[in-house]
């Protein structure tokens, strides 16, 4: 059986643009994962389920994008053990501000690691994760040291304007 290792949980297929990124990061990287979009307010028992058997369904890191009362994450992060990411969806009512808040003002005792809203973030979110398994990773652990060093590169190849 193929364990996906990364479980990546979405609020609404809408926010599928803005997580395109992530998802493509994580394939550049070799890592498997699994799409679910769930409401944590319209289908809260769907997600604690989720959350509850990604342990024994082989994830090691859970990423969750949710936009306006983004609570996701923190519905996810209350009912595991693992690390969750959140990514705060851009709104257009409050331009992402509104879901950044709901995501990261999580109280003590239920930790979620919160990226940059929309696009950045995802991606961001994607490396996070892969930073995280690489501790005990050492082959994808090295295929972060040759990302950055290719990012760094790329920036100092294009640091000369003439």
């Amino acid at each position: 059986m193929d364990t996906k290792r990364v479980l990546i949980v979405m609020g609404s297929r809408s926010d599928l643009p803005s997580m395109e990124g992530c998802m493509k990061q994580l394939d550049d990287f070799g890592v498997s994962y699994t799409v679910r979009v769930l409401s944590a307010h319209r289908t809260p028992n769907a997600v604690i389920e989720l959350s509850e058997q990604a342990v024994e369904n082989g994830v090691q890191v859970i990423i969750a994008a949710a936009g306006g009362a983004a609570h996701l994450a923190g519905v996810l992060a209350s009912s595991t053990p693992l690390p969750v990411i959140g990514i705060p969806i851009q709104t257009n009512a409050l331009g992402g501000m509104d879901s950044l808040l709901s995501t990261v003002q999580m109280p003590q005792g239920v930790p979620v690691a919160t990226v940059a809203i929309g696009k950045a973030g995802a991606r961001n979110a994607a490396i996070l994760a892969c930073q995280m398994m690489g501790l005990a990773d050492k082959d994808l652990q090295q295929k972060i040291v040759d990302f950055k060093k290719a990012q760094a590169e790329k920036v100092l190849a294009d640091s000369v304007v003439e």
